[in-house]
């Protein structure tokens, strides 16, 4: 497992926090950022990881998170049959 990003790689804050561990320890974390709340688990590629790395078209700025109209509800469930 590489090592755990200081950055998020979305909006490159530095709150990153620690949400869970594999259940074989060493294999993977999932990691949030505090600010974006974008989530990643460490064992995926480098364009979903690393910032330097994340594509261009889906960067954010502190200012892009600001003048966001509205974040997306989530839609109820569908019922079971």
């Amino acid at each position: 497992m590489s090592a755990a990003p200081t950055v998020c790689p979305r909006c490159a804050h530095d709150g990153i926090e620690h949400v869970h561990s594999s259940p074989v320890p060493g294999v993977w974390e999932v990691l949030q950022c505090g600010r974006c709340l974008y989530m990643w688990r460490t064992s995926e590629p480098a364009r979903r990881t690393d910032r330097d790395a994340y594509p261009a078209g889906f960067r954010m700025t502190a200012e892009d998170i600001a003048a966001a109209t509205e974040v997306p509800a989530v839609p109820p469930l569908r019922p079971t049959a």
